[in-house]
């Protein structure tokens, strides 16, 4: 509605829904997309040269003007920016006063000193009206009568902002419900859920486990006596086989629905065949060797992996150029037949998150995916890296719900694929889980999600895991 109070912004978002409807229908070819980036990219350095006092010193060797194409050797010419120049820069960093925002987020600190997020209706605009266009593809399917809960954090914080936002402007009914509020806690949101019925649900992986261990322990049955449709996970790690196992426990359909951050906003969304895809008409990503900062090149099947990159295509209150996100990723680019003519992404973790074992390296996405790729049914996992006679050993912990156990022949079939693909012996063992493997978009899904008994509880995030899981036990 305030877009009546502001025609201007009613122009920029129907100019914007406008190109989002002709893009999702084909009718952007590579050369028009790559125009559309290389002015925008070009518009925002110059917009962040004039308005940010960061970027006038960082950038003060770059013309905008020179960057007429958005090719590595064009992007070479133009610096990095990092999490420790968000950190150091605070405000300065801000192309736009606090006061010209219409609302304030800040990260979380858990990896460092917080950075001001604030966002201005232009960046709101932007971000919303790439969620609305590829959601819907995946919401029409379900018909009339949607009602969404959104089960995440509202301090500080965009989650419930941002989705509540997006099922308007798709007129869906939502209701923000954060369990871990004194509001609201576990119990009055599964009635929520119950009641209405709530037929989407927007929160973590992590929330979905825990929401599905309270239904359980409260004798109820989350494909029975709910009725979820789909899942639209967001915040943490969200493998393929953990989505599986959540669609299975909820008897609905889960996404990883979107990859974004409080600072680089949106990064990947999802649409109705389940890919997670680039925003191209507001972002401009890169994918770089994390060591050398050259772009990666394409392996034989197309497939680019290393460190996302990202700038802004957008001039609002905190564009980003160049900004090395700390993410691995593995980015594909567009083939025919997909929901959205955009590059996908699969979202591996953090750079700093890669896990040794034994002679492999690997992200958290895959050792997730590998160890939950047969067994099924279970309420929580956590994995456990331990060390015997000079060789690494991997545990699987799962949480089933009471009389349960996993199936036999899913745990045979899992220790001989991590026995053939990391030469690794697995454990797999039954165990009941505290508030810590909760705790994973608060802190890290490394210190949620893996116990690593051969360096000991010596991390700054497994220490943060510990502290926000006494939160979150006074709250649940």
């Amino acid at each position: 509605m305030y877009t009546v109070y502001r025609p201007e912004l009613a122009e920029i978002a129907a100019t914007l829904r406008d190109q989002h409807r002709s893009f999702l229908a084909g009718e952007w070819d590579a050369e028009r997309v790559a125009a559309h980036q290389a002015a925008l990219a070009r518009q925002t350095v110059r917009y962040v040269k004039q308005n940010s006092p960061f970027y006038r010193e960082h950038l003060a060797a770059v013309d905008p003007d020179r960057i007429t194409r958005l090719d590595e050797e064009t992007l070479a010419s133009i610096p990095f920016t990092t999490k420790e120049d968000l950190r150091s820069a605070q405000q300065a960093m801000l192309s736009r006063p606090l006061s010209d925002a219409w609302i304030f987020y800040e990260t979380t600190g858990t990896t460092g000193r917080s950075t001001p997020c604030p966002r201005d209706d232009i960046d709101s605009i932007h971000n919303n009206t790439v969620l609305t266009h590829y959601y819907g593809t995946v919401f029409e399917e379900f018909g009339e009568g949607q009602v969404i809960g959104s089960s995440g954090p509202t301090e500080l914080h965009a989650f419930s902002d941002t989705f509540g936002d997006v099922c308007r402007n798709l007129n869906l009914t939502v209701a923000k419900m954060w369990p871990h509020s004194p509001m609201v806690g576990f119990e009055r949101a599964l009635q929520v859920m119950r009641d209405f019925p709530i037929t989407g649900l927007f929160c973590t992986p992590g929330m979905a486990m825990t929401l599905a261990k309270h239904a359980v322990r409260a004798g109820l049955d989350p494909r029975r006596d709910f009725r979820l449709q789909v899942l639209m996970t967001t915040g943490e790690l969200a493998s393929p086989n953990l989505l599986a196992n959540l669609g299975e426990l909820w008897g609905a359909r889960a996404h990883n629905a979107l990859y974004a951050s409080q600072e680089a906003s949106v990064k990947g969304a999802v649409a109705a065949d389940g890919k997670l895809y680039t925003a191209p008409l507001i972002s401009y990503s890169e994918v770089i060797d994390p060591d050398t900062g050259r772009w990666s090149p394409p392996d034989p099947a197309g497939v680019r992996e290393g460190e996302l990159v990202v700038t802004h295509l957008y001039q609002g209150a905190k564009p980003l150029v160049r900004y090395r996100t700390g993410d691995l990723v593995r980015m594909r680019d567009a083939r025919p037949g997909q929901t959205v003519p955009a590059a996908t992404l699969e979202a591996l973790g953090r750079v700093r998150d890669r896990i040794p074992l034994g002679s492999h390296r690997l992200t958290g996405y895959d050792l997730e995916n590998l160890v939950l790729r047969h067994v099924r049914g279970w309420l929580d996992y956590q994995v456990v890296i331990d060390r015997q006679d000079g060789a690494d050993r991997l545990s699987l912990r799962l949480e089933h719900p009471a009389g349960r156990t996993a199936d036999l022949e899913a745990v045979a079939a899992t220790q001989a694929d991590v026995r053939a693909e990391l030469g690794l012996e697995l454990d797999v063992s039954e165990s009941t889980f505290g508030s810590v493997t909760s705790t994973g978009a608060m802190v890290s899904w490394k210190a949620a999600r893996v116990v690593d008994l051969r360096t000991g509880i010596d991390d700054a995030h497994e220490l943060e895991a510990l502290a926000a899981a006494g939160i979150a036990a006074g709250r649940s």
